[in-house]
C-alpha cells in the first residue's frame, strides 16, 4: 500500500515504524523528522492545506493518508480529499472540534450522556474566580482551545490559577472544571464514524518532573498495559467494555447523528476512581506519549485497522490483537521545556543503545549531524516480558545519549 503520513512528531514517528514493520508499504512523510526520513520519503507539503495533499495524493497513487497532528485536523485538512474519495485517517474539521474546543466537547458529552465533571466557559477573570468558588481547590483551569498539551493546570493556589488563566484568557476563553479524584488512564478508539475498535490502555505522565512535579507538559513518557485496570476491573477487556459503552459509542452515535461523524481516533482521556469512570477530556488523533507503547505490542497490522476506519468498513474487522509484552517509553527534553525553546544541540551516543528503540519527536539533521529541535527531542522506548525489565532497559542506559541541558523523569512506569 501506498501510505502518506502527515507530521513532524514522535507520535508519527511511531507511527510509521509501526508501518514499515508490516512490510509491503511505500511510505511518504510530511513534513517529517530525521528519524522518520530514514523510515519514510520525506515529501514537503502545506500541511494544513487539503488540496495539495489531494494533489500529491492523486499524483502519487497513494491509497491512504493519514494525518496525525492535531492543527491540520481542526484546520480541515481531511476535508478536501476525503470529498475527492481518497481515504483519509482523521475526522473532519467540524468533527476535529472535539479536541479543537473543550466547550464542544462538554456539550457533546451532556447530550450523549458521558459522566464527566462540571464545567464552567469563563471569559473574563472575574467569571473564573466565581467558577473557582463554586467548585473549591484543587483549581482545575483548561485552556478551550489548542494548547500544545500547556493549556491545563490543576493546583491548589488560587493566585496561581487566576495567573494562568489570565494567560489563556488573552488568547480566548477558559474553562473552569471540577477536580476530578483517581487515577488517569488513555485508551484509544479507531472509529469509522459507526463502528469502534479499541485499542491497549495506556498511562502516561505530564508532569514535568518526577513524582508529577512541576508544569505540565505534552508528556514524559508512557506505559502499556496498564496492570492496575485489570486488577480493579477483573480483566482489561471489562474496562474496555465499559468504557466503549458509556463514553465511545454514545459519542460516536451523537456525532453522527449531528451529521458530522467522527472517523478517525478518538483519545478518550479517563479518570478512575474505582469502578467509576469519567472523562476528563478528548483528543481527536492519536496521543503522544501513548502511541509509543501502544504501537508495538500491536498485532493487528495498523494498516488494516486504519484503512478500514478510513472506507467505512470497520464492522468487518475482529478486534484488535495485542501482544502479552509490556512497553515503556522516556521522553528526552530540551532545556528550558515546557515554558521556553532552547537553542539545538548536538545529539550523539544513539548507536550505543542496545534492546531500545529511538523514536524521534523533534530533530533535524544538518551537514550529517544530529541536532535536536526544542521541546521533546527523542523517546526511547523498550518492550519486554514485564514493565520492570522494560524500564530497566531504558534507565540502564539513558546516560549513553549525549545531549546537553536534557530533561527526563526517572519514575516512568515505577509502580510500585
Amino acid at each position: 500500500m501506498r501510505i502518506l503520513v502527515i507530521g513532524s512528531g514522535a507520535r508519527e514517528h511511531a507511527i510509521v515504524k509501526s508501518l514499515k514493520r508490516e512490510g509491503g508499504h511505500t511510505l511518504y512523510a510530511s513534513p517529517g523528522n530525521a528519524g522518520i526520513a530514514e523510515d519514510a520519503e520525506i515529501v514537503q507539503l502545506d500541511v494544513q492545506n487539503g488540496r495539495e495533499i489531494t494533489r500529491f495524493a492523486q499524483e502519487q497513487d497513494i491509497a491512504l493518508v493519514i494525518v496525525g497532528p492535531e492543527a491540520p485536523l481542526i484546520a480541515g485538512a481531511v476535508n478536501d480529499p476525503r470529498e475527492r474519495g481518497i481515504a483519509v485517517f482523521g475526522p473532519s474539521r467540524d468533527a476535529a472540534q472535539l479536541e479543537g474546543s473543550k466547550t464542544f466537547a462538554k456539550e457533546i458529552m451532556s447530550e450523549a450522556g458521558v459522566p464527566t465533571g462540571g464545567a464552567v466557559r469563563a471569559s473574563s477573570i472575574q467569571e473564573v474566580i466565581e467558577a473557582m468558588g463554586e467548585f473549591g481547590a484543587p483549581y482545575v483551569i483548561k485552556a478551550d482551545g489548542l494548547a500544545a498539551g500547556k493549556g491545563v493546570l490543576v493546583t491548589e493556589d488560587s493566585q496561581e490559577a487566576q495567573a494562568h488563566a489570565m494567560h489563556w484568557l488573552e488568547r480566548g476563553a477558559v474553562l473552569v472544571e471540577e477536580f476530578l479524584e483517581g487515577r488517569e488512564v488513555s485508551l484509544f478508539f479507531i472509529s469509522d464514524g459507526d463502528d469502534l475498535i479499541s485499542l491497549s490502555p495506556a498511562q502516561d505522565y505530564k508532569r514535568l518532573q518526577d513524582a508529577d512535579a512541576g508544569p505540565n507538559t505534552g508528556g514524559m513518557g508512557a506505559y502499556s498495559p496498564v496492570p492496575w485496570i485489570a486488577e480493579a476491573f477483573g480483566s482489561e477487556a471489562e474496562f474496555i467494555a465499559q468504557v466503549k459503552a458509556q463514553v465511545a459509542q454514545p459519542v460516536i452515535n451523537v456525532m453522527n447523528e449531528r451529521g458530522t461523524p467522527f472517523v478517525g481516533l478518538l483519545y478518550c482521556g479517563l479518570i478512575v476512581n474505582g469502578t467509576t469512570i469519567k472523562v476528563i477530556e478528548f483528543n481527536a488523533r492519536f496521543g503522544d506519549p501513548e502511541t509509543q507503547v501502544i504501537l508495538p505490542r500491536l498485532k493487528t497490522p495498523l494498516s488494516e485497522l486504519l484503512f478500514a476506519a478510513a472506507t467505512g468498513t470497520l464492522g468487518t474487522k475482529p478486534p484488535a490483537e495485542f501482544s502479552d509484552s509490556s512497553a515503556v517509553t522516556v521522553v528526552l527534553a530540551s532545556g528550558g521545556y515546557p515554558t521556553e525553546n532552547s537553542e539545538p544541540v548536538p545529539l550523539g551516543g544513539l548507536g550505543n543503545l542496545q534492546g531500545v528503540d529511538v523514536i524521534h519527536a523533534a530533530t533535524a539533521k544538518q551537514d550529517g549531524t544530529l541536532y535536536s529541535a526544542g521541546g521533546r527531542v527523542l523517546n526511547l522506548v523498550a518492550t519486554a516480558d514485564s514493565l520492570e525489565v522494560a524500564r530497566e532497559v531504558i534507565y540502564s542506559q539513558i546516560d549513553e545519549v549525549d545531549f546537553p541541558g536534557v530533561q527526563y523523569r526517572s519514575d516512568i512506569a515505577e509502580l510500585s
